[in-house]
């Protein structure tokens, strides 16, 4: 009795083993959908990089990129791309809608590409960070780069070589020579730059062998979205050009009002955002208080080195904040004239309004309609005589009864005790030259 109630045990633990194992490992499978949407800029990398060491911390089987993108920035794109090869997961791109131009460039660089049946890849130019076309240089090195993601992958490099460059002549694919080409998903399945068309994401993890995984969807937090926002390469002079304003204004103002406030939330979310995305430091931070503990310190030395240091000091602390030097010497030269213009135009029509100017600008005149004048004008001594009391070399001291008055002589030596006459008042100066005999008498 005993030995089977044993082995009834025994049985039963396998066979509850046996149910919860399997339903275990199912649970375990798990994938990250990561979102690739809006514009390729530098916030987006810190939230890639976020998700993607998530995903590598639960042991993710796959990533599946869900992109939607007009393309953004070939430096963002380059960190990105880096960002995606350095993971050993599978990665899979889901093109929902477009992936073009450096949002191509990163599906290029994923182990599968499914796209939706609107879905539409390519139109990949490279652009500056001024929304302008690239120089030669540039394009060349981009096109360099679109053939190589797709021969890494095994693709035929011409399409993607027409997706950067608009010689290449594919008028069967709609790229007739001075266009760039862009494929739909069923052209894109024809060339093998797609492994499939899905019409939902549920269909996509059929196909892809992930289907009854927990798929796990990220999300940018709020502070990822802002710091997307102010990293942008376009957002970027426009702070900076309403801090540069608003400090300006501030330093003529009494107390502290609105300008240096909007002015300080400019600078904040400048170095929060470039922080939160990882392309500044806090040694950034420290160079910037320096920079203002040094332009305070103005106030209080008489030389104007601390100023001059202080304004160096923050300029590069903002250039060094922003990653590329190039880049953010443009928007910082865009803020100072922005702000320098900003201030001509404020003084020169709304000065009677801001009464901030009002330290700035000098709005009184002291006219002679108001009564002052900036000297005695004696013109009642004209054609009087006088007598020197020391020689006039011409200059010299004279004097009228018991006035004593400096004067100079028109040209001539005059000696001491002689007898003169005032020939012109100029102002303070008075001009004599010697009497004659009869103007004497």
């Amino acid at each position: 009795m005993k030995l089977s109630r044993y082995f009834i045990s025994i049985c039963m633990l396998l066979l509850s083993f046996s149910i919860v194992i399997p339903s275990f490992a199912a649970e375990t499978t798990v994938v990250y959908k990561i979102p690739v949407y809006k514009e390729v800029e530098k916030g987006l990398y810190a939230f890639l990089k976020r998700s993607i060491h998530d995903a590598e911390e639960a042991g993710a089987e796959a990533i599946i990129f869900d992109i939607n993108t007009p393309g953004g920035f070939v430096d963002s794109a380059e960190d990105i791309i880096n960002l995606l090869d350095s993971t050993s997961i599978r990665k899979i791109a889901y093109i929902n809608s477009e992936a073009l131009s450096a949002g191509a460039y990163l599906a290029l660089h994923t182990d599968e590409i499914y796209m939706s049946p609107n879905g539409t890849i390519g139109a990949a130019a490279v652009i500056d960070s001024s929304g302008n076309a690239a120089d030669k240089k540039a394009t060349s090195a981009w096109i360099a780069k679109m053939i190589n993601a797709a021969e890494l992958t095994g693709k035929d490099p011409i399409y993607a070589q027409a997706m950067a460059d608009e010689t290449v002549h594919l008028p069967e694919y709609r790229a007739p020579k001075g266009e760039l080409l862009t494929l739909s998903s069923a052209e894109a399945l024809e060339v093998k730059y797609s492994n499939g068309t899905v019409s939902s994401f549920e269909e996509l993890l059929k196909v892809t062998n992930l289907s009854g995984a927990k798929v796990v969807e990220t999300e940018q937090a709020f502070v990822e979205s802002l710091a997307r926002f102010v990293t942008n390469p376009i957002i970027v002079p426009i702070l900076l050009s309403i801090a540069s304003l608003g400090l300006i204004l501030e330093l003529y103002s009494p107390g502290f009002g609105v300008a240096g406030t909007m002015g300080l939330i400019s600078l904040g979310l400048f170095f929060f955002g470039h922080l939160v995305a990882g392309l500044a430091g806090y040694e950034t931070i420290i160079i910037f208080i320096i920079g203002a503990i040094l332009i305070i310190a103005e106030f209080f030395l008489p030389f104007g080195i601390s100023g001059i240091l202080g304004v160096i000091a923050i300029i590069f602390s903002i250039i060094l904040a922003g990653g590329d030097l190039v880049q953010m010497s443009i928007a910082v030269l865009i803020a100072l004239t922005v702000a320098i213009l900003g201030m001509v135009i404020m003084m020169k029509f709304f000065r009677k309004g801001l009464k901030a100017l009002n330290k700035v600008i000098l709005t009184d005149a002291t006219t002679t309609e108001q009564g002052y004048v900036s000297n005695q004008n004696r013109l009642d001594l004209v054609g009087k005589l006088a007598e020197t009391m020391t020689p006039l070399r011409p200059a010299g001291t004279i004097r009228i009864g018991n006035e004593r008055i400096d004067a100079v002589s028109d040209g001539s030596f005059i000696g001491k005790d002689k007898l003169v006459k005032i020939i012109k008042v100029e102002g303070s100066r008075i001009v004599v030259r010697e009497a004659t005999e009869g103007e004497a008498t």
